[in-house]
């Protein structure tokens, strides 16, 4: 583990023109102390030694966390697993963790780069169906978030819709904002049954998508205008993470994410998975350093572009992907 350290000091303070290296470095790592990863790699005849751009990584397809332990090292030293929401009788990925207090941490690092201090709000989590699992890495960050707030209106909300709704009554204009975190399906059911409401003029509400099964799916634009509607807020903000990643996007506005420090996005074909988008539109590949311990290269199942200014936009997923997690928004 103390390779992990090592890596998580150093990306905790990684200057934006050391990506490339680090990256470089994590592969030529991964691509021999990763099992699953280096049986992909030999499988597809790649020679790590050979890859000197970042741009030539390979992905591993996400579905191997489905079925594969997908760990750096030795996968005896790896207990703890965060385990997707999927829907009901899915097959569910795992992702293994070597310091889910590290994860946390990063968490609320890359929340409070966009966000500011969680000092400075009150957060309310509205996660059904994600409060019913103990291994979801969702309900740990915002259980993390509500910690660290220190304030005694944050907490978490199950279908208990009347008391979220006292709660955003009572919560004081004391200078905190008031950031409600929710699944999308429980933020529109919230939204369509509550008729009279005083809502906190520091409000920042931000789904984390997911229908999971409950609703039909829904254009983003229809979900925020709904929200927004009720809300009475001129932005729906939202969350782009999945077990896989340990990092997260955050938009605040319009479904355009700003991509963190520890990740780079890159495109590739929608018809041939090993070779780069020829437009700035495709399958949406992702590093994410902070995934160290398990694989940083993860070729996901969700189809995106990136504008001129770089912010990442998920259009959905491709066709017979399997519906789950947090990005559940069909464009």
């Amino acid at each position: 583990m103390q390779e992990f350290k090592s890596f998580s000091k150093r990306l905790d303070s990684l200057p934006p023109n050391q990506f490339d290296d680090f990256a470089l470095e994590l592969f030529e790592f991964q691509a021999h102390t990763n099992a699953i990863y280096k049986s992909y790699l030999a499988a597809r005849s790649i020679d790590s030694s050979k890859v000197r751009r970042v741009e030539d990584i390979p992905f591993l397809p996400i579905r191997f966390f489905k079925d594969q332990k997908v760990v750096t090292g030795n996968k005896q030293d790896f207990e703890f697993a965060y385990a997707s929401s999927g829907t009901t009788g899915a097959v569910t990925s795992r992702h293994f963790l070597w310091s889910p207090s590290w994860y946390v941490s990063h968490a609320q690092k890359l929340f409070e780069k966009e966000y500011g201090p969680l000092r400075n709000f009150h957060v309310l989590g509205l996660l059904p169906g994600y409060l019913e699992r103990p291994d979801s890495s969702l309900v740990a960050m915002t259980q993390h978030f509500i910690t660290q707030t220190k304030s005694p209106y944050s907490g978490f909300y199950l279908y208990n819709q009347k008391e979220l709704a006292r709660t955003l009554e009572n919560i004081p204009e004391d200078g905190r904002k008031v950031l409600l975190l929710g699944v999308t399906f429980a933020l529109l059911d919230f939204a369509e049954s509550m008729t009279h409401r005083r809502l906190p003029s520091e409000l920042i509400v931000m789904e984390t998508g997911g229908m999971k099964g409950r609703r039909r799916e829904m254009i983003r634009e229809e979900v925020h205008d709904r929200l927004m509607d009720f809300f009475q807020v001129n932005a729906i903000h939202s969350e782009y993470g999945m077990t896989e990643l340990l990092s997260q996007a955050y938009s605040k506005g319009g479904g355009k994410y700003t991509i963190p420090y520890s990740m780079r996005v890159l495109l590739r074909d929608m018809n041939d998975p090993f070779s780069a988008a020829s437009k700035l539109q495709g399958g949406i590949n992702v590093i994410d350093l902070a995934n160290f311990h398990s694989c940083a290269f993860v070729e996901t199942q969700d189809l995106g572009k990136l504008d001129q200014n770089g912010f990442l936009e998920v259009l959905g997923r491709f066709d017979h992907a399997e519906l789950r997690g947090c990005n559940l928004l069909v464009q």
